[in-house]
């Protein structure tokens, strides 16, 4: 099986595809998207790509994918509308991909991308009402263990240290009912908010200028009435439109 790649990369002459063997042990884990490592030219590290199309010969004498990334971060929709902007727009299929990636992943680096990571999840193993007898019948004596599973039972399990602290437990409590067969410890994976850390202030709303109030109002107003047509806007290169000096031409689609 043969994968065409891109390449993440930002080099013009790069923005094509290329071959790669699919190694016997990935033919049942790649697909159209996957993220994999590969090796390319004579560099040393191995370059990050994303397989956009998979086919069963090559032309070419290809080298093997070094590695590939488990994370569904692309789908096969998702590649298409990548190339569709990309010949829309003229632009790297590549700086295209990225643009579907989720906050976090797109650095080439895998040491710099936010990561998932496994977290001890505790839940009860028994249920409620066999638990409240046990504890009525003095089968559960400790009231840092009642206070445990009593705080489990309300808030339907709980990080290992989320209970140890709102229940003002430790650790050897938390093994003590764990031994008795009322919890069990759940491993789960978790995503990380790669903002968690960063301080992002809202900004306020942008007083429109006299000629942008005239160009929103004449859009407005146009599409208010159901008459769809196209207006162009005229304005200084490089202001993004949101200079002083704007000018709106309307052209009609009839």
């Amino acid at each position: 099986m043969i994968a065409e790649i891109i390449l993440n990369s930002n080099v013009k002459q790069l923005n094509r595809t290329f071959d790669y063997k699919v190694p016997e042990n990935m033919e049942d884990k790649i697909k159209i998207g996957s993220r994999v490592m590969v090796p390319f030219a004579n560099m040393k590290k191995l370059e990050d790509g994303f397989v956009v199309n998979l086919k069963e010969v090559s032309e070419f004498t290809v080298k093997e994918i070094s590695a590939i990334d488990n994370e569904e971060l692309l789908d096969e929709n998702k590649i298409q509308f990548a190339k569709w902007m990309s010949k829309r727009y003229f632009c790297n299929l590549s700086d295209c991909l990225k643009l579907m990636l989720p906050p976090g992943t797109k650095s080439k680096a895998v040491e710099n991308r936010v990561k998932e990571k496994n977290i001890n999840f505790i839940y009860l193993k028994k249920d409620i009402e066999e638990i409240e007898n046990d504890i009525q019948e003095r089968k559960v004596k400790s009231e840092k263990q009642i206070r445990a599973l009593r705080f489990l039972m309300e808030n339907d399990g709980a990080i290992i240290s989320d209970l140890e602290m709102f229940a003002d437990v430790t650790r050897a409590v938390v093994d003590g009912i764990l031994k008795k067969g009322y919890i069990e410890i759940v491993e789960k994976q978790v995503e990380r908010n790669p903002f968690v850390n960063k301080n992002i202030k809202r900004t306020e709303k942008l007083k429109l200028t006299r000629e942008q109030q005239k160009a929103f109002d004449l859009v407005s107003e146009s599409i208010d009435e159901k008459m769809y047509e196209e207006f162009l806007l005229f304005g200084v290169t490089g202001s993004r439109k949101n200079g002083s000096v704007l000018t709106i031409n309307r052209e009609s689609t009839k």
